[in-house]
């Protein structure tokens, strides 16, 4: 099983950040969310991820090309030469990494890899910028269950702000940052058959304005519902609560 990640896009709500780095390589306690990401799969057994480059994409190159050497304890031997890794701590990821072009829409970059994964009976794919206690084992099982060409995971969004209900002027009850109004939202983290690819045009695709309205009308998308963690990291508030709860080491999304 092959895991399909987002990870091209300009990240201009968050520029705080992005003007540096990627989006997906802003980190969350000392690691890229895209790390995050890949540990959410591989404690599900994905370990083969084709990452969808773009903007400032060297540097995601860098990133895993020092990987392995950043991961393991090394002694240099400067006289001689050479270089001895002892402990090696990697995880036993393949990972590869597609140059998908710095405009490039999200149904666009997935069409560039349909190389890397046409031969698959199914795949993951997500965004590279969102964490989620998602059981993705029990995803990919329904999807498999149901036979249809496309599985969304279906979210509630966090609330912003408290909520008060009113009575009149009197407040008879607070809610802290409820989560939405009971309607599911595209949650991403999907499992999808390679026939979903047929729907996308080209580069200016939107795979959520044109792929899934199709597959949704053609009845080959279906809902696997999660009522647990979700988090987007849309602003710098985003990023902050990440990292807060990250700190705390109650990490909803840390399954690992």
């Amino acid at each position: 099983m092959k895991a399909v990640i987002l990870a091209g896009g300009l990240g201009t709500r968050i520029s705080e950040e992005t003007h540096l780095r990627p989006k997906p390589m802003i980190e969350i306690g000392g690691k890229p969310i895209l790390w995050h990401i890949m540990k959410v799969y591989s404690a599900h057994g994905v370990n083969e991820f084709v990452i969808c480059c773009g903007y400032k994409s060297y540097l995601i190159k860098e990133y895993f090309a020092n990987y392995f050497l950043h991961m393991s304890d090394v002694t240099f031997d400067m006289v001689n030469n050479r270089r001895e890794v002892h402990q090696r701590k990697a995880e036993p990821w393949k990972v590869t990494l597609v140059d998908t072009g710095d405009n490039t829409m999200t149904g666009g970059r997935l069409k560039r890899v349909a190389s890397h994964i046409e031969n698959e009976s199914c795949f993951c794919f997500t965004y590279g910028d969102g964490l989620s206690n998602v059981n993705v084992s029990a995803q990919i099982a329904f999807h498999v269950q149901h036979g249809r060409w496309a599985t969304v995971t279906a979210v509630q969004p966090p609330g912003r702000y408290g909520a008060l209900q009113l009575n009149g002027a009197e407040v008879t009850s607070f809610t802290e940052k409820p989560r939405g109004d009971g309607g599911r939202i595209n949650g991403g983290f999907f499992v999808l058959s390679p026939k979903c690819l047929e729907s996308i045009e080209g580069d200016e695709t939107s795979w959520e304005l044109g792929p899934m309205a199709t597959l949704a009308a053609k009845a080959q998308l279906m809902a696997f519902e999660h009522s647990g963690f979700w988090q987007p990291m849309d602003t710098l508030r985003d990023k902050n609560h990440l990292e807060a709860l990250w700190e705390s080491g109650n990490a909803p999304w840390k399954s690992w």
